[in-house]
């Protein structure tokens, strides 16, 4: 085990805030492991550079992880801090990724400049949002209103709202509760009116598939109900094959030693919708995931794919 380890992280004060918790945690072990220092360095990312395009559109979620993996590789970092939700449901071999902080609430919110809920905005408001999942959901309650894409960190999005730009944003919780920013928010969807994406609110820490003295130390610190929850969600988007474009939700939770997982999928224009859950005793949750995938997959027969 190395004495000095270097986390890596994009350079936005919300990654900062994942990288510091993350560093926390580790620092829980500092004395078990006989590590000595633990630092951040910001790595900025092309996902960081471009915020005028839909992620589809220049590359996909990868924008957001392949240069930290980059300095992963080359040995300029130690461990890696991702949001879960930016990491591709294919991840590579030579990677370690497989540990995940204590989830946080990843359940979607609505913020607009007057606190008003999603139901009384008026017909034809701006509503900003960054994936086809969202306004494919949104659109199911309120289709008199109009959805256009909005990309950039929180503050920008905040900004753009303030601005006028946009009559409503939606955001993930999570990130509005990490930058303590819970007072902008004017309405709390459930996770039964919108369902998350397969990670929402969890943080994934990574390193070099061979580095076994790191390896060691990201199981002490992983979250097993987190772990057993996400890698159940990041299984149905294996199975569809799913990317930043694909439009589907999906959501584990763990209750009287079951593991309930919904998903919902829609075509590429949004207009076919495939609903479905299932419940499993724990110690078969790591089927759960691929089982559902293949359901939906079936039912759906490759509706949300574009044609090559």
């Amino acid at each position: 085990m190395k004495k000095k380890i270097t986390i890596g992280t994009r350079g936005s004060k919300l990654a900062l805030i994942y990288a510091k918790i993350a560093e926390k945690n580790i620092n829980k072990f500092k004395s078990r492991f006989s590590i000595k220092s633990v630092s951040i360095k910001k790595v900025i990312t092309k996902g960081d550079k471009i915020q005028n395009k839909r992620l589809s559109d220049i590359g996909g979620k990868g924008l957001f992880t392949k240069k930290i993996e980059n300095e992963l590789l080359n040995k300029k970092i130690d461990i890696a801090v991702h949001a879960l939700k930016d990491i591709p449901s294919k991840v590579s071999k030579k990677f370690y990724t497989n540990c995940f902080l204590k989830r946080n609430d990843p359940r979607e919110v609505l913020i607009t400049r007057k606190k008003q809920k999603f139901k009384n905005l008026p017909k034809n408001s701006v509503v900003g949002t960054s994936s086809f999942r969202r306004e494919y959901q949104l659109k199911r309650i309120r289709k008199d209103l109009v959805y256009k894409l909005i990309r950039g960190n929180v503050d920008t999005r905040i900004k753009k709202l303030n601005n006028k730009i946009y009559d409503a944003i939606i955001l993930s919780y999570a990130g509005l509760k990490s930058l303590k920013m819970q007072k902008k928010i004017s309405q709390v969807f459930s996770l039964s009116e919108i369902i998350p994406s397969a990670g929402q609110g969890a943080i994934a820490l990574q390193c070099r598939k061979n580095d076994f003295g790191m390896i060691k130390l990201l199981k002490a610190i992983n979250h097993r109900q987190t772990n057993i929850c996400v890698n159940a969600e990041r299984d149905v988007l294996k199975v569809l094959d799913g990317d930043c474009e694909t439009p589907v939700g999906v959501n584990a939770t763990i209750q009287n030693n079951k593991l309930n997982i919904v998903t919902e999928l829609f075509s590429l224009d949004g207009k076919k919708r495939f609903y479905l859950k299932s419940s499993k005793k724990l110690y078969l949750a790591h089927l759960a995931g691929k089982e559902l995938g293949e359901k939906i997959q079936k039912r759906s027969k490759n509706h949300y794919k574009k044609k090559r």
